[in-house]
């Protein structure tokens, strides 16, 4: 019996199936859980951003004017300089 209990502590304390794993690995699920939580609110932001470039020129032409400086025509352009 006493060996039995012996064994029984030691597979609690050591090994696979022990405390110590099950702490890792739920360590590691909250981890990766985190991960694909952001990963996913950036998906997100992306599928939206798809579709508003494809419904509306709004978005294209803003984001031409953003990333590329491009203007329209008879328009005056205005380069803004910090200290």
């Amino acid at each position: 019996m006493l060996l039995l209990g012996c064994f029984l502590q030691a597979r609690l304390w050591t090994g696979e199936g022990s405390y110590a794993h099950v702490v890792a690995l739920q360590t590691q699920l909250e981890t990766k859980t985190s991960n694909n939580e952001t990963k996913a609110a950036r998906n997100r932001l992306l599928r939206a951003e798809i579709i508003d470039l494809r419904q509306g020129l709004d978005a294209i032409e803003e984001r031409a004017r953003t990333e590329f400086g491009l203007i329209k025509k008879d328009e005056t352009f205005i380069l803004l300089i910090d200290d």
